[in-house]
């Protein structure tokens, strides 16, 4: 009887798999950035040195 190592062959997949989560991740961490920036006023985003187009670029 024979030992085939199938570990060997979900290598791959895995690594693509955490890159597919960590971009996940980063799109989704973006998106609520984006969503915090947006609900201030354009008072309050001059207070931290942003416009409302720096908001709409970002992530972009």
């Amino acid at each position: 009887m024979t030992y085939f190592d199938q570990t060997a062959l979900r290598a791959p997949r895995s690594g693509m798999f955490t890159r597919l989560l960590g971009r996940l991740h980063d799109w989704n961490d973006t998106r609520l950035t984006r969503k915090a920036l947006s609900a201030l006023t354009d008072r309050e985003l001059d207070d931290i040195g942003l416009t409302r187009s720096d908001v709409d670029a970002l992530g972009r």
